[in-house]
């Protein structure tokens, strides 16, 4: 019994597993390697780098930028800057695009036959106007947007930029100003004064554009002549800051105020969608500022006035319509048409005048009151 119990107490037997040293046996040879292995290192580390420090070259384009200059100029925004400034300023420099509410198709253009999208404050808005035209055109097309568009607004934030550039499209459309962009940028810079852009006229040309700005202006402008639209001012054609207040703001219809921008467009017929044809026909002139011109300063300049052009305008409607306006719900009696000489002969348009019709002594008596009621229903 005793016996029986040591051997059921032993422990039970375990697997073995033998560890052996699987490392590689050193020998003289790796030795050797391993202790030149630095030496080698250095070797072709010399063999580059003292020639090149030796040879005579220039080494500033390795330069990272400014790091090394001591100074830095870094131009301030308008409104940090005196005179520039006005209260709440930098909130109207630094805007963000609102967010815009759905289009609403509207009418058929009278000009072009395009249809005209509705946006629900800015009213009518413009179409496309695409400016793909290869080699000159283009090329001076881009130049005088970016110009409008640094000069006008280099500080303002992307949607006044953008909102700029449409004005002077919505210009190139309009038959009360050139068909061109450079003209309608350079419209009025013979004069000293009353240029339609002031920085055409005012000497801010003779200072050179900074080029971080003029960039972003001009990819605002490709943007423009690739046949982007700015819905958000609609049809508008005039714009001021908001530290002025000119003579015309009143009589014009005012779209929305962008940044430090109010932005207008014309009343009556003239801001109409017919009044607008969105197709670039090319021919622009150079991309610069006319030839100063005294004789321009003496004279006044009505191409140069918004309400005259409105007048003009309706002027213009009139007198391609008749000599007098037809008055509202009246339509023109339409010009006899030109008859055969055989018709001419038989008595022409008196042929179709339906003079002997028969009149209401015609009717018989009986008949004269038909269709009528009785008696009155309800009485």
């Amino acid at each position: 019994m005793l016996s029986t119990l040591s051997l059921s107490l032993e422990p039970r037997p375990r697997d073995f597993g033998a560890r052996l040293n699987r490392r590689r046996v050193p020998t003289l040879a790796g030795r050797m390697r391993r202790r030149h292995r630095g030496r080698r290192a250095l070797v072709l580390l010399a063999a580059f780098g003292v020639p090149a420090f030796a040879a005579p070259a220039d080494w500033s384009g390795l330069a990272i930028g400014n790091a090394g200059s001591a100074e830095v100029t870094v131009e301030p925004m308008p409104f940090e800057r005196a005179g520039e400034s006005f209260p709440g300023s930098a909130f109207y420099y630094l805007a963000t695009d609102e967010e815009l509410p759905p289009l609403v198709p509207g009418l058929q253009s009278d000009a072009d036959g395009g249809r005209v999208f509705i946006d629900e404050r800015a009213g009518p808005i413009a179409r496309s106007l695409r400016i793909d035209n290869s080699g000159v055109d283009r090329t001076r097309a881009l130049q005088c947007l970016t110009a409008a568009i640094y000069y006008e607004a280099r500080s303002e934030s992307d949607q006044g930029q953008r909102a700029v550039a449409q004005v002077v499209l919505n210009r190139v459309a309009h038959p009360s100003y050139p068909n061109t962009v450079c003209g309608v940028v350079y419209q009025g810079s013979e004069r000293t004064t009353g240029c339609q852009f002031s920085f055409t006229c005012d000497g801010s040309l003779a200072k050179a554009p900074n080029r971080m700005f003029w960039l972003r202006a001009e990819n605002v402008a490709r943007a423009a002549l690739a046949g982007y639209v700015e819905r958000t001012v609609g049809l508008a054609t005039h714009y001021h800051t908001i530290a002025i207040y000119p003579y015309w703001a009143p009589s014009l219809r005012h779209i929305i105020t962008v940044g430090a921008h109010r932005f207008y467009r014309f009343t009556g017929r003239a801001g109409e969608p017919g009044a607008f044809r969105f197709a670039y026909a090319g021919g622009e002139p150079l991309a610069a500022p006319h030839a100063r011109s005294a004789a321009a300063d003496r004279q006044p300049e009505t191409a140069l006035d918004p309400l005259a052009l409105q007048r003009a305008f309706e002027a213009g409607l009139v007198s391609a319509r008749g000599a007098e306006a037809i008055p509202a719900g009246q339509s023109r009696p339409a010009p006899a048409p030109a008859y055969a000489p055989d018709v001419q002969q038989r008595g022409g348009e008196a042929l179709y005048r339906g003079e002997n019709l028969p009149q209401d002594n015609g009717v018989r008596p009986e008949y004269q009151n038909s269709g009528r009621w009785i008696a009155q229903p309800g009485t």
